[in-house]
């Protein structure tokens, strides 16, 4: 049995993102080995958006609502880089926010798929070098404005998640996901 046809069968013949049952093909998640555990099978309309950022539209992937809860870690990995394109949309957000994977899935599913972000370099206030999943600890007492508490200095940010800035990064601080300053954070 081909990748093809080993998709076929895992998605009932149907798009694993969005459903649609017409002009599917495969599509390599990267990184890819090129199998149907690290592939997916796609309608024309995702994968022209995926391939294509500048043509998405944020209402198709509304799909992701239900997608995002497959039990195939690729289809994981896809719904959670979909929704992170389009996360200042609103709406998408609300779904990262509810979205759980394994460590291991987390792990793939934040691999830069492009490589331009990959020269941006951030480090915490000793100079070391941090990374999507870090986890980091807060150095001094910092207001969080518009969420009416202080994030107390020794609070430890778990799975951060690094920006197009580099001094800054998101995480998660009393359960609410704000923006950090990397010069008031130290690695754990």
């Amino acid at each position: 049995m081909n990748v093809k046809e080993k998709l076929i069968a895992r998605s009932n013949s149907s798009c694993e993102l969005c459903g649609e049952k017409s002009d599917l093909s495969v599509y390599e998640v990267p990184p890819s080995d090129g199998s149907a555990e690290q592939s997916i099978l796609v309608c024309s309309t995702c994968k022209g958006q995926i391939e294509n950022p500048e043509s998405i539209d944020a209402n198709h992937w509304r799909c992701l609502n239900e997608s995002m809860w497959s039990t195939v870690p690729v289809v994981q990995v896809m719904a959670y880089r979909m929704l992170k394109r389009i996360a200042h949309e609103g709406w998408p957000q609300d779904l990262l926010d509810m979205l759980y994977l394994d460590e291991e899935i987390q792990k793939w599913a934040l691999v830069d798929e492009k490589s331009e972000d990959k020269n941006i370099i951030h480090k915490d206030s000793n100079g070391v070098t941090l990374q999507n999943g870090d986890t980091v600890t807060i150095i001094k007492d910092l207001d969080v404005k518009g969420a009416g508490f202080t994030a107390k200095r020794g609070t430890a940010v778990r799975n951060i998640s690094l920006t197009s800035n580099p001094e800054q990064i998101e995480g998660r601080v009393n359960g609410v996901k704000i923006i950090l300053l990397t010069c008031f954070l130290k690695k754990s």
